[in-house]
Parts: structure tokens; C-alpha cells; sequence
């Protein structure tokens, strides 16, 4: 994946912009800066997900090209996103987050196999399920292609059927 990634620090009083777009795993949040950058995107019921606030800007003009993407990655025309975003988070989690964006398509990688590309040592598993499971780029950031060192599904912020159905969408043989 390639991403434009900003990590800047926005004021309080920064207007967030925020549409929704219909997909096949439901309808997606999407909200962005006011430079335009992406900073999150969310599914119903998503753990940690985001809900529009009464001071969000409803417009769907900051998002036109992530629609776009996303209604051809959707299509099986795109495996790649290439969308300017602004994900703020510690240190460490942006070091996942980064990690996560070199995962390709159609494949799968293990919590291990990602803190070993961080040089995080073993032991930091659980951090980096925990900083994965707080990315707040559901599919843009491709968390849905993290699976268990045994292969099995486990947990995704978005809900386990949405995983499979994005992996099984991408062609990963599931177990």
C-alpha cells in the first residue's frame, strides 16, 4: 500500500469532515482532516470505532477520491490504495501502522512476523495486537490481513465476519 502519511497535530477546534459510503461489508465512516487527509474510516459496531459528533461537518467532497478507490478495490480493480492520511497515534503504533501498510494484497502475515519487521522481540505480541486493533484505517490499512501464527482468524475491530470477507474478497484460502 502506498499512503501519504501526515502525522500532524490538529487543534480542538479543527473541523472534522466526515461522510459515509455504502460497501459490500456494510457502510463505512469515513472522516478527514481539514487539509483533506483521511483519518479514519470505521465500520457499525467497531471496536473503538467512531461516531459523528454534533460538531463534525457532513460533506462528501473531502473523500471523493478514498469513494473512489474504495468502490474499485471492492470491484477487484484495485490492490493498492493511494490516499493521503493523517493517523496519529504513539510512536510504537505508528511503527505497526507503517508495517501494516507493506502488507500486499492477497496475503497474510502473523502479530509475530509484524514485530519482528519492527524489530520489536517476541514478547511484544501483545503490543502489537493492541496497536493494531487501535487503526483507525479499517481496510485503507490493511489490519484484516493479520492473522494468528497458526493461522487461525483472530480478533479484528471490525468484527470477524467483515475479516473474512475481505480476505476471502482478496483470495486468501481461509482454514
Amino acid at each position: 500500500m502506498t499512503v501519504t502519511s501526515t502525522s500532524t497535530s490538529t487543534s480542538t477546534t479543527a473541523t472534522t469532515y466526515w461522510t459515509r459510503v455504502d460497501s459490500p461489508v456494510g457502510p463505512l465512516l469515513l472522516t478527514a482532516a481539514p487539509t483533506g487527509e483521511l483519518t479514519s474510516l470505521s465500520v457499525p459496531g467497531q471496536e473503538g470505532g467512531r461516531t459523528p459528533a454534533d460538531d463534525w461537518r457532513r460533506d462528501p467532497g473531502p473523500f471523493r477520491e478514498a469513494e473512489r478507490q474504495l468502490t474499485a478495490y471492492f470491484a477487484g480493480d484495485l490492490r493498492e490504495f493511494r490516499l493521503a492520511v493523517s493517523a496519529t497515534g504513539t510512536p510504537f503504533r505508528e511503527k505497526v501502522w507503517a508495517a501494516l501498510d507493506d502488507v500486499p494484497y492477497g496475503k497474510t502475515v502473523s502479530y509475530g512476523e509484524i514485530a519482528a519487521r519492527i524489530g520489536a522481540p517476541r514478547a511484544a505480541v501483545r503490543a502489537v495486537g493492541g496497536a493494531i486493533g487501535a487503526n483507525p484505517l479499517l481496510i485503507v490499512r490493511p489490519c484484516h490481513r493479520v492473522i494468528g501464527a497458526d493461522g487461525s482468524l483472530t480478533g479484528y475491530a471490525g468484527g470477524l465476519e467483515r475479516k473474512v470477507r475481505l480476505l476471502t474478497h482478496e483470495g486468501v484460502p481461509l482454514p
